[in-house]
């Protein structure tokens, strides 16, 4: 097989591009701009391009397939090129089913959780020693790739609802067919793509008629909207499985769980967690993993990259980075760590960075969204809204938005460095939630970790 990538710098492209080389394919890819982590990761295993930019000379011969990033403009004179003489173009998630035609798929959607649904499903898998294929959205302890394609019998997929490349504008999440099938909850995000809520919800219809006959729904019984939405769009052909939180209790900071006729402590916490953790229970025993195996499995795992991650211990006090940003994100991360500490203090410092909560007309989604916060502060740049093309926002607005007693708003780097300095920090925890960078803060320098 031989296959070119247009874009192949892309965090998840790239990934795919070496799972592939690695099952033995000839690849080869282009692309105008390669960052770390991935130029290194391709220079490793030979298929960094050297030279940066297009060429359409790469596109002919006994190419078998040509693989779409999101990156790629439709102007994109390899694509021009690649369409001109009607080569077999695919996005990620169409390649992604054409390698798992013939295997069992498991895809794992949701506005929230997918990626730590995912990730303890292939924790406990690895820990039972099973052969499977897989798709992540993120790095993972024990796993040196976020995507491996292999002859496996089963692959599991984090299921993503943005568009799929530049031609194919449907959500990703609808071109994988799964055989199991997890829905972790429905919580409007990307209103650039989905302009309304009832649209939204319109992708997960499709997402759930697309599961193969036969096959099941794991789905969050908590989920107003969902447990609605499968009501009104049941299949008599597909089973439905519903979950909700498992019998726990905290002791000394550490949460403990039942599994079966077992109890064992876990080193992730918060109701979110819990939930995840009860999909990926089901999502495991589809799979032929029993109660025991599944609990000292699950019982190791400590969480994926930015997800509630623990950067370090002060004064008492505990430092988190988490990748939440949309509203029910921050408020499940947030009210998780209230939860499990709430004898320290806790400050929330969010950014706001995607197009959604940039967005002055999303703001309202907010509100109540920090309440669980000792001190509440936003973060946001005007270099950000500039890349997203969007008018300044005023921080009266944010405020509106959130509806926080006390919310500090900050818009340069440097303020936001001096009020952290000046913040508690003895018996106090702090929450770092973004899906940037605070403009490059160095936040284990200005914490003193």
């Amino acid at each position: 097989m031989r296959i070119h990538f247009i874009a192949i710098g892309g965090s998840v492209m790239h990934q795919l591009a070496i799972a592939l080389k690695r099952k033995g394919y000839e690849v080869s890819g282009s692309d105008d701009e390669i960052f770390e982590p991935a130029a290194s990761n391709l220079q490793r295993e030979g298929l960094h391009p050297g030279t940066l930019g297009w060429f359409p000379e790469k596109i002919g011969g006994d190419l078998d397939a040509v693989i779409l990033g999101m990156h790629a403009k439709q102007d994109n004179p390899e694509l021009v090129k690649a369409r001109s003489l009607g080569f077999q173009i695919y996005s990620f998630p169409e390649y992604i089913f054409r390698e798992s035609e013939t295997k069992k798929r498991v895809a794992i959607g949701g506005s929230h959780g997918k990626t730590t649904t995912t990730a303890m499903v292939m924790h406990v898998l690895r820990h039972c020693r099973m052969h499977f294929d897989y798709l992540v959205g993120a790095r993972l302890e024990g796993f040196d790739q976020s995507v491996q394609i292999t002859d496996a019998p089963v692959i599991v997929c984090e299921a993503d609802e943005y568009p799929a490349s530049t031609l194919e504008k449907r959500p990703k999440f609808h071109f994988l067919y799964p055989h199991i099938a997890v829905i972790t909850g429905i919580a409007w995000d990307h209103i650039n793509v989905f302009p309304t809520f009832q649209n939204y919800l319109e992708q997960f219809v499709i997402f759930m008629d697309k599961i193969e006959k036969g096959g099941v729904l794991i789905y969050n019984a908590r989920d107003e909207h969902l447990k609605s939405l499968i009501a009104d769009h049941k299949r008599p052909d597909i089973r439905y499985i519903g979950y909700a939180l498992p019998k726990y209790t905290v002791k000394e900071g550490r949460t403990h769980v039942e599994i079966g006729q077992q109890e064992i402590a876990l080193r992730v916490f918060g109701d979110h967690n819990l939930l995840n953790m009860q999909a990926s229970y089901y999502v495991c025993k589809e799979l032929g993993v029993g109660d025991e195996d599944f609990a000292r499995g699950i019982a190791s795992f400590s969480g994926a990259s930015k997800r509630l991650e623990l950067l370090g211990e002060k004064e008492g006090g505990l430092y988190f980075r988490d990748f939440a940003h949309a509203p029910s994100k921050v408020k499940a991360s947030l009210e998780a760590v209230r939860n499990q500490y709430p004898d320290r203090g806790l400050v929330a410092v969010l950014e706001l960075h995607t197009f959604s909560s940039l967005n002055r007309e999303f703001m309202k989604e907010y509100k109540g969204a920090m309440d669980a916060a000792d001190s509440a502060l936003i973060f946001y740049s005007s270099h950000a809204l500039e890349l997203k093309r969007l008018p300044p926002l005023d921080p009266e607005i944010v405020r509106e938005g959130f509806q926080k007693p006390g919310l500090e708003i900050y818009t340069r780097r440097a303020d936001l460095e001096k009020r952290l300095s000046e913040l508690p920090q003895s018996r106090t925890n702090y929450l770092f939630m973004s899906s940037g960078n605070y403009e490059g803060l160095d936040i284990a320098r200005v914490c003193g970790l």
